[in-house]
């Protein structure tokens, strides 16, 4: 029967049923043919599923990234970055970089950078004679760094889903992100190097401090969101609130940049996107319900330890199938299924749930930027007026850092639980 839960999930998503309505649907299946009584027992674990206090982080995180975007914040952070890093070689590159880590810190996700960020600035790298390949693939990658650095869509939704604290997931986030920003500078430098990028703005502390001093409203939402939950001000959830209220108060009042009709669009999208992770966090619910009930974890758990006992190799094992994985399915359907089936597994290992919150979603981050279902890169391709074909290509060579950062975050657990331990535990 278990076997069946599987092969229907698979087969309605090979149809093209969308993946929330393919996890309720085999689960709804299976149910019935197990006969248990009653089956409106689907219903009732679905809505418990999204009866959660965290999740209400998400609208108000995806509303505060698409409100930087439609007031026009993100221009004033690049003007800001720059002024601070584009007096390098590869100057724009590392500007990509900077800015994706200050964007980071306001909206959680890599769909809202590449969309935002990444329209800006792969038209400044094209109109410096930057090559589009080069353009395309920093942005690509510098992108990802968005749901790693605090705060982070996809960390909520795995805090929900592995009852783990989402405030220790969002410090442990903090310096792997910062990694991730520094490996991919120095491969900025490296091309730089080979390829005689120059200089493409000359530093002055003048410029600095004006662009500074446009951009600190905006860069202070980092501070105010980190700085809030680590001083136990506010929750990470109302975190989320704070954001998207700093941001109302920045677009309408201070800036004067946001319509009453752009917030009104970015409100219905808003409302859309959150329905959509809502109701796959709902099918997950009830799938995750059948599979830990029926001890499909313990025989996954089993069945890898009967290959391998050493933690390393099993790490290794789940990273190479975190990847494919993310190949081929979108991050939120991906957390919600797997976190019932390889937690578990962690565990018994000794692997701490905030440590392997990190793994999965950087994982999951790369995945974004690899076939057939990587999202960023379909951003990318229209932003970039390129075919997708080409936008994989160009984004190849900017998993090297990601994968270096990534070997780290698996191995070195000190690295990742040294912020979670000093403020929390």
């Amino acid at each position: 029967m278990t076997a069946f839960l599987m092969i229907s999930f698979v087969a309605l998503l090979t149809v093209g049923v969308p993946v929330a309505i393919a996890l309720g649907g085999a689960s709804l299946l299976y149910v019935m043919a197990e006969d248990v009584s009653p089956h409106l027992v689907v219903l009732h674990r679905m809505v418990s599923g999204v009866d959660s206090f965290p999740l209400l982080a998400i609208p108000f995180f995806i509303m505060a990234g698409s409100l930087m975007n439609s007031a026009g914040i993100t221009a004033r952070i690049y003007d800001f970055a720059l002024a601070l890093v584009g007096w390098l070689k590869g100057g724009l590159g590392h500007v990509n970089v900077v800015g994706s880590v200050i964007f980071a810190g306001m909206s959680g996700t890599a769909v809202a950078d590449a969309g935002g960020l990444g329209n800006i600035e792969i038209k400044a790298m094209r109109d410096h004679g930057y090559d589009v390949d080069f353009a395309v693939g920093i942005t690509g990658a510098s992108s990802t760094i968005g749901p790693i650095i605090p705060p982070s869509l996809p960390m909520v939704i795995y805090g929900v889903m592995a009852n783990c604290s989402i405030g220790q997931l969002f410090a442990a986030g903090l310096l792997p992100g910062l990694l991730m920003a520094a490996t991919m500078m120095g491969m900025v430098a490296w091309y730089a190097h080979v390829r005689g990028f120059h200089r493409d703005a000359t530093f002055a502390w003048a410029r600095l401090a004006y662009t500074a001093k446009r951009a600190f409203l905006p860069l202070m939402t980092p501070v105010l969101l980190i700085g809030g939950m680590t001083t136990g001000i506010f929750t990470p959830t109302e975190a989320a609130i704070a954001a998207t209220a700093y941001a109302l108060v920045l677009g309408l009042f201070v800036y004067r940049t946001l319509s009453f009709r752009g917030l009104v669009r970015v409100s219905m999208e808003t409302v859309e996107t959150t329905a959509i992770i809502l109701f796959i966090v709902a099918g997950a619910s009830i799938f995750g319900y059948i599979i830990t009930t029926t001890k499909v974890t313990d025989e996954v758990a089993s069945m890898v330890l009967s290959v391998t006992s050493e933690p390393w190799a099993v790490l290794l094992l789940v990273n190479i199938f975190l990847l494919v994985v993310g190949c081929f399915m979108e991050t939120i359907a991906a957390i919600t299924i797997l976190v019932p089936v390889l937690l578990p597994l962690m565990t018994q290992i000794g692997v701490d749930p905030v440590h392997f919150g990190l793994i999965m979603v950087l994982n999951l981050m790369i995945g974004l930027l690899t076939p057939p279902v990587g999202m960023v890169l379909y951003i990318l391709a229209r932003v970039a007026d390129i075919s997708f074909e080409r936008t994989t290509r160009a984004c190849l060579p900017f998993l090297v850092p990601l994968l270096v950062t990534l070997g780290i975050v698996t191995y070195w657990p000190w690295f990742v639980m040294l912020l979670p331990n000093y403020f929390y535990r």
